[in-house]
């Protein structure tokens, strides 16, 4: 019970990866809320509640996180997990398109950290975990918007770190590999066959390994990290 007694809110929990913590953070004992906007009625766990969370707006983040304040007077963990991805590139990718992404993956991610880190800061303790990607930190052609927010959350992170250091509040990234996932699932088989066979561990992650090691950054037991990148990839990025 590595969780145990701690409030947490996951969002883009419906499926994937996002619902894999959920039920990982179940497992181990927190009370989960699991904010999406597709399936916010969906089925969780016993110890987890379904809410209707669109990162990208603000009223729903006030919503939600003082909710969730006023049942429990206190939030524990946040893990920024909601994400889009958009494959054009640069000089195909329309102004609208763009404003998309980064309104979900980068804008969603400054407003879930700055709706708990008041919490946090008053109860002098707290761990946020921003899901970014392997593709934060490396590139392949295409997908401009997508690898502009996922290196703007590593850096992202970090500041928030380094700012709130002294009150008790951690806040880490995640960068997952290739994840068998329904989102990659229904995306051209072709960019999956590259990314696994780039991979060298020649297969894909599933949700419960990403789960797994954002149980270790929400938990006590990583009590000395903040500011840290953990890659969960197959070895990609250490070729």
């Amino acid at each position: 019970m590595r969780l145990a007694g701690k409030i947490a809110l996951v969002t883009g929990a419906s499926r994937g990866i996002g619902l894999g913590i959920v039920e990982r953070f179940a497992e181990e004992g927190a009370l989960v809320y699991a904010g999406s906007t597709s399936n916010p009625g969906g089925v969780y766990p016993a110890s987890a509640v379904g809410v209707l969370l669109d990162v990208a707006n603000e009223a729903h983040w006030k919503r939600v996180v003082a909710d969730i304040l006023g049942t429990h007077g206190r939030i524990d963990v946040l893990v920024n997990n909601a994400g889009i991805i958009a494959y054009e590139p640069l000089h195909d990718l329309s102004l609208d398109a763009w404003n998309r992404v980064i309104a979900v993956n980068q804008t969603g991610v400054f407003l879930g950290m700055r709706a708990v880190v008041p919490a946090m800061k008053q109860q002098k303790s707290g761990s946020i975990v921003n899901i970014s990607s392997i593709w934060g930190n490396a590139a392949v052609p295409g997908a401009h918007a997508y690898h502009a927010t996922k290196g703007a959350v590593n850096t992202m992170t970090k500041n928030a770190a380094m700012t709130y250091v002294s009150d008790g509040v951690r806040v880490n990234s995640l960068h997952p590999g290739f994840i068998d996932t329904p989102l990659t699932r229904s995306q051209d088989a072709a960019i999956n066959e590259f990314v696994v066979a780039a991979t060298p561990m020649k297969r894909a992650g599933t949700p419960r390994e990403i789960a797994n090691g954002c149980l270790f950054l929400a938990s006590d037991e990583s009590s000395f990290m903040t500011g840290a990148e953990m890659v969960i990839d197959g070895g990609y990025l250490a070729q």
